[in-house]
């Protein structure tokens, strides 16, 4: 591990020396163009960050582990040999599994036959109304119609409500199938057919670790234990994520570690006041590499739009070397 004289304390937020130091990463090696992001917007995504966490991660890996894939922004853009995507939410697994096993045209002309049909508009919200409620109404739900739901929402959010259903208001006179999203979309998803991509759903507690080698990967990115959010209070179809599931988290990382295997996690030590201690004790006891993670999401409804920036401290947490650029 990298040893820094002097950095910033982690659960003082004082300058001192410590066993692990907050670290910056240093110079970044990529731009935000360099990288494929999400043809919707999942809450917490991680496409702004993007050219920090890939600076930071190791190459010439053989598989790349995406544990809570979310929005599938980080793992997409691995260049591994394999890629395995795993999340929790069955609806969003299963849109992405139809964009693998589907063709790009039939995926684009059955999107824009069925808004032409349905006459689903941004200027007028009836048409959305009704095409939602026969989505909401259908037990066996079809990947895309969802697809063409999140396109027609505020702000082209993923959003169910406590009983499953899909419940983000229409986006008026802003959100839309545009040319853009289409273009994003038909990316993606050659992307997807290119890369050699396993989609899972399950807990990760259950994954089949046994496969990974010394040249794996595994990038963490779980509900953070202090911050509160949908994606974490047990509602709309998220796990609820308490001390069980991190100290649980943290053990499988252990053990990964000790079969030399890197990983990264990404979380926060710090927000509104309330710190990690958990995790905090498990960096410490451990001496991992805590790298600091210049964040912004502002456009996320659980982030407060003015944030002050010391009382929240996102970190990407290493248990590799890692070659500073300062």
């Amino acid at each position: 591990m990298k040893t820094v004289q002097s950095s910033f304390d982690l659960k003082n937020n004082s300058l001192k020396k410590t066993k692990n130091e907050l670290t910056p990463i240093g110079e970044i090696k990529y731009n935000q163009k360099d990288f494929l992001k999400c043809p919707f917007n999942y809450i917490g995504g991680k496409h702004k960050i993007l050219p920090q966490l890939f600076t930071a991660f190791p190459e010439n890996n053989d598989i790349f582990v995406d544990m809570f894939g979310g929005g599938f922004n980080v793992g997409i853009n691995s260049d591994a040999s394999k890629i395995i995507y795993n999340d929790q939410l069955t609806p969003l697994v299963d849109l992405f599994k139809y964009l693998q096993d589907n063709s790009c045209n039939d995926i684009i002309n059955y999107i824009e036959t069925t808004i032409e049909k349905n006459n689903i508009r941004k200027d007028e919200k009836e048409g959305f109304l009704k095409f939602r409620n026969q989505y909401n109404q259908t037990d066996e739900k079809f990947p895309l119609d969802l697809y063409i739901l999140i396109s027609f929402s505020f702000n082209y959010q993923f959003r169910f409500n406590n009983s499953g259903e899909y419940n983000n208001p229409h986006g008026t006179n802003r959100s839309s199938f545009t040319k853009n999203m289409k273009e994003r979309l038909i990316q993606y998803i050659n992307i997807i057919h290119k890369k050699d991509i396993i989609f899972l759903n399950k807990d990760f507690t259950i994954l089949d670790y046994s496969i990974l080698t010394e040249d794996s990967f595994v990038y963490c990115d779980p509900p953070y234990l202090i911050t509160t959010g949908s994606y974490n209070d047990g509602n709309r179809g998220f796990k609820n994520w308490t001390i069980k599931e991190e100290k649980n988290l943290l053990d499988l990382l252990s053990k990964l570690d000790k079969r030399g295997i890197d990983f990264a996690l990404s979380n926060v030590t710090i927000h509104d006041g309330r710190q990690n201690d958990l995790l905090l004790d498990w960096i410490d006891a451990n001496e991992f590499t805590v790298l600091n993670i210049n964040s912004d999401y502002s456009n996320s409804n659980y982030h407060k739009k003015n944030k002050d920036k010391e009382k929240n401290t996102e970190v990407l947490v290493i248990n590799y070397s890692f070659k500073w650029f300062i």
